[in-house]
C-alpha cells in the first residue's frame, strides 16, 4: 500500500524537486574528486563491482570514499545541523532514513571484510576543504 505524501506543493512540483536530487555526481562528491585529481590522485567512479557502489575508487591504494549527504545519511546530530529530522510524516521518513544507515554500516563492513579501506567525508565537511584534503592525505598515506 502506498500512502499519499501531504504537501504544502503539488503532485507534479513535488515530483519534479524529488526528481532534482541525484544520487551521482552531487556537488559534494565533484568537490571531493576535483580535491583528489588536484593531489595527484587518479580513481574510478561508482564501481558496481563493490559493496554499495562507491563515489570514489581507488583500486591501486585499494581504497574508497564515500562522499555522504548529511540529510540522507544521517550524519549525526550532534556535530551536524545539516542532518536534520524530519518534523512531518515520521512514520515515512524514520524507517527510511534508518534503512539508509543499516545499509552504509553493512556495505562499509562487507567492504573491509575483502580488504579494502573505507573513508566518509560528509557533505558539512566540504565547506572546509583544507580539511577534506588533510583527511584525505591521511587516509590515502600521503604526508600533507
Amino acid at each position: 500500500m502506498r500512502l499519499a505524501m501531504a504537501d504544502r506543493i503539488s503532485k507534479n512540483n513535488r515530483s519534479r524537486v524529488m526528481a532534482a536530487i541525484r544520487g551521482k555526481n552531487t556537488r559534494p562528491e565533484i568537490t571531493v574528486r576535483r580535491i583528489l585529481h588536484g593531489l595527484g590522485y587518479r580513481f574510478r567512479l561508482h564501481s558496481a563491482a563493490l559493496p554499495g557502489k562507491p563515489d570514489i575508487v581507488l583500486p591501486k591504494h585499494k581504497c574508497v570514499v564515500f562522499v555522504n549527504g548529511c540529510f540522507w545519511h544521517q550524519h549525526s546530530q550532534a556535530v551536524c545541523p545539516l542532518s536534520r529530522r524530519p518534523k512531518s510524516r515520521l512514520e515515512y521518513w524514520g524507517p527510511k532514513l534508518e534503512r539508509n544507515r543499516k545499509r552504509d554500516t553493512e556495505n562499509q563492513r562487507k567492504l573491509r571484510r575483502i580488504g579494502w579501506r573505507v573513508l566518509v567525508i560528509w557533505e558539512c565537511q566540504i565547506a572546509r576543504p583544507e580539511s577534506v584534503i588533510l583527511r584525505l592525505n591521511n587516509f590515502l598515506g600521503k604526508k600533507a
